[in-house]
């Protein structure tokens, strides 16, 4: 698949690693569709020559809806799930057993929500032109996280739902080889998103010295050019790629 002149739909396109895909593949030529929650994602997707559309990616219909909106315009190519939520909290904790509507929560976002988007767009690409000499039809990126191997304490929830992402990884892509689809995760590690932004620059600092190499955080930017790399490069399929400069999170 070529960027230039394709059609990507992002969830979580308002901010973060969501809004560094955007940004890179309408830079690339693609024209991209925002779908999030935050409808300042409409300045963004008026600043890059997109569309935005307001959704709740737990309700499926929604998902549907959005993405029906979106291929109308045209075609489908590219589904990039970068929607997520990470709360802290123990198994156990200082005020009993976990919250379990926190959990229900965070599968319901990161996993549901994942899947929901997922379903909807190889729907659509299925019934679509194949193009190249595979006949591509469409490629499918979702976010998991190293929390999915190495889940940190109070990860119990977000853990879950990222193994969750990145277990269904492999049976998708085989349940959609046949129609022409792949399907990719990401397991990014410490990267410079808003809710590390949020912290004490001697915070980010320690943080990134945790990761081997190279001893920073990631760039948003860089989980971004993953994703226009997994895009073009057709023998990419069925895999869960760690994006984290080697590191192996502690308990703690």
């Amino acid at each position: 698949m070529e960027l230039k002149g394709c059609v990507a739909a992002i969830t979580g396109g308002t901010g973060g690693l969501g809004a560094a895909v955007a940004r890179h593949v309408a830079g690339a030529g693609g024209r991209v569709a925002l779908l999030d929650l935050d409808a300042s994602g409409a300045a963004l997707a008026d600043e890059l020559g997109g569309s935005f559309h307001a959704i709740d990616v737990t309700d499926a219909a929604a998902c549907v809806s959005a993405l029906a909106e979106v291929s109308g315009q045209g075609r489908l190519d590219l589904m990039v799930n970068c929607a997520g939520i990470a709360p802290a909290a123990k198994t156990v904790g200082r005020d009993g057993a976990h919250d379990p509507a926190l959990f229900a929560k965070t599968i319901g976002i990161n996993l549901i929500g994942t899947f929901n988007c997922a379903s909807a767009a190889a729907a659509i690409m299925a019934r679509q032109d194949g193009v190249g000499p595979d006949g591509e039809r469409g490629v499918i990126v979702n976010t998991a996280s190293v929390a999915a191997y190495e889940g940190q304490v109070g990860q119990v929830a977000y853990g879950a739902s990222k193994a969750g992402v990145a277990g269904m990884t492999l049976p998708m892509a085989r349940d959609l080889a046949g129609l022409g689809i792949r399907v990719v995760a990401i397991a990014p590690g410490l990267f410079l998103t808003p809710m590390l932004e949020g912290l004490p620059a001697e915070v980010q600092t320690s943080l990134g010295q945790q990761v081997p190499y190279p001893s920073r955080l990631g760039n948003p930017t860089e989980f971004a050019a993953l994703v226009g790399h997994i895009a073009e490069n057709p023998m990419l399929n069925g895999e869960v790629i760690r994006l984290d400069g080697a590191i192996r999170m502690a308990p703690r």
